[in-house]
């Protein structure tokens, strides 16, 4: 019997692992589609990523059904416990990165089509270190990796600073040359919503710490600190600059 029920819990952890992955997938996806429409001005792939968020929400309900009835029947303990709880949070990470994702393409429609101006250049490349870090967070999660985890939750400073910069240099032009404030707004938008994917890649770095290590990370996490903080742009109220 005990053996049984061992073989069953095994089955939904995989299944749980799986859909995980599929969650993963997708939010690479989105984000990566969502910087792309970014460079090109490309509203029909902005449009996409939009419709396509509904995707990532699916998943996530039927991922939390199963760990729900798995975590009620199965009474995981110790580790397969911790990864249980585990996946529960990263799937609502990954949910807010589609989400965070979306509202980058929603912005898409506001921006000049014609207009490439230098400060774009930081904004792709924003995109660029969050799309990496979501990718090296969910290998490693994969890979039980721990030191990559802890790595890559260093880093992250790396996307703040950036995010200050751009942050000083759109400012300094939007005061500038009030023609470039609907501009420069948007672009304020994208970049926030960047730095939040990065900090959210940093949550699932310490979900891998915590599910391999039995306890949560103890260092405080290096950070940049804005010198004019804008707002968290959390998904469920949209922050919007202008």
């Amino acid at each position: 019997m005990a053996q049984h029920a061992a073989s069953a819990f095994d089955t939904d952890l995989s299944a749980l692992r799986s859909r995980l992955s599929e969650m993963g997938g997708l939010a690479e996806e989105q984000l990566a589609s969502a910087m792309n429409a970014v460079q090109r001005r490309d509203m029909p792939l902005a449009r996409q990523v939009i419709e396509d968020d509904v995707k990532l929400d699916r998943r996530e309900t039927e991922l939390e059904e199963l760990a729900v009835r798995t975590l009620a029947l199965r009474h995981p303990m110790a580790q397969d416990l911790r990864e249980t709880i585990a996946v529960l949070k990263i799937a609502s990470t990954l949910e807010r990165i589609g989400d965070l994702a979306k509202n980058i393409a929603r912005r898409i429609s506001a921006l000049a089509p014609d207009d490439r101006r230098q400060i774009d250049a930081g904004i792709l490349r924003m995109g660029q270190l969050a799309q990496g870090q979501l990718t090296d967070a969910l290998d490693a999660y994969g890979g039980r990796d721990t030191a990559a985890s802890v790595a890559l939750w260093r880093r992250d400073i790396e996307i703040d600073e950036l995010y200050n910069s751009l942050f000083r240099s759109l400012i300094s032009q939007m005061t500038q040359d009030p023609k470039l404030v609907s501009h420069g707004a948007q672009l304020l938008f994208i970049a926030k919503n960047l730095e939040r994917v990065g900090d959210h890649t940093t949550f699932i770095a310490e979900m891998t710490y915590y599910v391999v290590i039995g306890q949560p990370l103890a260092d405080e996490r290096p950070k940049g600190d804005p010198l004019f903080p804008l707002p968290d742009a959390h998904p469920a109220t949209e922050y919007d600059p202008t």
